[in-house]
């Protein structure tokens, strides 16, 4: 078990430039033609936040405008980013399925291209969104790019093996794919992505054991504060490491019974 995991990390490292190349082909693909290409993406994002900002910085009567808008924008961009991983691992196999069957590429490549895929679409949007919130806050790109930096790489893991596990029992409970949508859904409004934790009152324990809001909380927070709290960033980064060998692992295990599930 040990030896195939650690074999698979290999093939992923030493193919990686196939796998990121591929991913690229379809990002570009997906904006064939059009002016601004990917930045449509950030555009977008750019404009609900400054939407959801007017609505709920009105609502909840915020005593800091600005950041809050800093709170939401980042809590939103990465959400997105997030539901659109999950989104579409249920699928995921199945959208492979011919290359699976027919080839002799191994079935960590299209994870692992998938996964590229969502990076490269998080990048441009995350860009064009922290441009719009520089107006807010001025040290945004330099909390980014010193501290920030390390909660963004767990943001990053988590899309990878958190998908990869949905993408597996996706596999095998067809129904799965159909489920997702409620769930993200129910998650998004019973998390403080767009409101304060505060907000939920005597029940803001609830998010304290969600995962995909820790791990956006925690890159907001180091962006919004310049600081990095090591007790949660630690937690994180162990998940991630735990998360992604057993993703990795389980993916092995179920790669003989795959071609008969898809």
């Amino acid at each position: 078990m040990i030896a195939e995991l650690i074999q698979s990390i290999k093939y992923a490292w030493k193919s990686k430039r196939v796998w990121w190349y591929t991913a690229t082909a379809r990002t570009k693909a997906r904006f064939a033609r059009t002016t601004l290409g990917g930045f449509w993406l950030g555009l977008s994002n750019l404009l609900s936040i400054a939407t959801l900002a007017g609505v709920y910085g009105t609502v909840f009567k915020v005593a800091d405008f600005n950041e809050y808008v800093v709170y939401l924008g980042v809590g939103f961009v990465s959400w997105t980013a997030l539901s659109s991983s999950i989104s579409s691992a249920p699928k995921l196999f199945e959208t492979n399925a011919s290359q699976l069957l027919n080839t002799n590429t191994k079935h960590i490549f299209y994870t692992l291209e998938e996964w590229a895929f969502q990076i490269q679409t998080f990048s441009q949007s995350l860009l064009m969104v922290f441009i719009g919130l520089s107006f807010f806050q001025k040290n945004l790109f330099f909390n980014l790019f010193t501290l920030g930096i390390f909660p963004l790489i767990n943001l990053i893991l988590f899309m990878y093996w958190f998908p990869l596990c949905i993408a597996i029992i996706g596999l095998r409970y067809k129904d799965f794919y159909q489920l997702i949508p409620v769930i993200l859904q129910l998650v998004f409004l019973l998390s403080p992505f767009l409101y304060v934790r505060d907000t939920l009152g005597s029940y803001a324990w609830i998010a304290d054991f969600n995962p995909l809001y820790q791990v956006i909380n925690s890159f907001r927070e180091t962006l919004i504060s310049g600081e990095l709290t090591v007790k949660i960033f630690i937690p994180i980064t162990l998940m991630n490491i735990f998360g992604c060998l057993y993703a990795i692992n389980i993916l092995n295990r179920s790669k003989k019974v795959l071609p008969f599930l898809i």
